[in-house]
């Protein structure tokens, strides 16, 4: 009996379970709603920088809500961007080349868009546990494209990246006019990027950025994403594992962050 009382007292003594948290969020942007996602680890409540996360161009999926989780481990609190407004979910190829053919042809307001979003994060601080003073971004694919416009805003951010983002925008940065540091991780094999490569770096150094392009030789587009596989857009586990690798090395370096 002594040692069942003992036990319960450590028990009730005893914190409760740290978890991943996954918690909707909603905002505008004009007349359009969007609907997010903030996800973090409640273990401790001492603020942490956050990261805005673009998904590829299925937007917010439960595979994209677990890469969310996984990258914000207990280092960062993340913010799952909605680029299409609430409730527009793609379901296949074809309704998800819809979405992004309506907002590549338009950077103002993919730029509109992320900045949105980017306060709606800055916006939950004191609700989670997060340092709205030490925010960066990263993005997949159409993601990349979005967060990369989100540089060419002119933002001041601790660093954006990109894998396997599209590089090309119809409306190049200003001079001068990229203020956060750029890692492009790319697919050496991704035909689809070949052509923009050398324009995307001449446009960067117009504008002033200080901007790192890696490419990852054999890996194609969509590399970095463990669903992806079909022809010209397939995951590839050697080339994910140096990304994801280089990108925390990034971000420790940004926010002085020692391992």
């Amino acid at each position: 009996m002594r040692r069942l009382f003992a036990l319960g007292l450590l028990l009730a003594a005893a914190p409760a379970f740290a978890a991943m948290q996954t918690k909707p969020v909603e905002w505008t942007q004009g007349n359009d709603h969007f609907s997010g996602y903030v996800v973090y680890d409640d273990a401790s409540k001492a603020p942490r920088p956050g990261l805005l996360m673009v998904p590829d161009w299925y937007g917010i999926t439960p595979a994209a809500l677990d890469k969310a989780r996984q990258q914000a481990g207990r280092d960062y609190v993340v913010f799952v961007v909605d680029m299409y407004g609430k409730g527009v979910r793609p379901a296949d190829d074809k309704q998800a080349l819809a979405q992004v053919q309506t907002l590549y042809p338009k950077p103002a307001l993919m730029r509109a868009r992320m900045l949105a979003a980017l306060e709606a994060f800055k916006a939950q601080a004191g609700k989670v546990p997060l340092d709205a003073s030490r925010i960066g971004a990263f993005g997949f694919c159409f993601g990349g494209s979005s967060v990369l416009e989100l540089a060419r805003s002119g933002v001041a951010l601790a660093g954006i990246v990109t894998f396997h983002g599209g590089l090309h925008t119809e409306s190049p940065a200003a001079p001068g006019s990229v203020k956060t540091p750029l890692l492009v991780l790319n697919g050496a094999a991704d035909e689809s990027q070949k052509a923009a490569i050398v324009p995307f770096e001449q446009e960067m150094d117009r504008a002033g950025a200080d901007w790192t392009f890696v490419n990852f030789s054999g890996a194609v587009h969509c590399f970095a994403l463990e669903t992806a596989d079909k022809p010209g857009c397939k995951y590839d586990p050697r080339a994910a594992r140096r990304a994801y690798a280089m990108m925390h090395q990034f971000f420790d370096e940004r926010f002085g962050r020692s391992r």
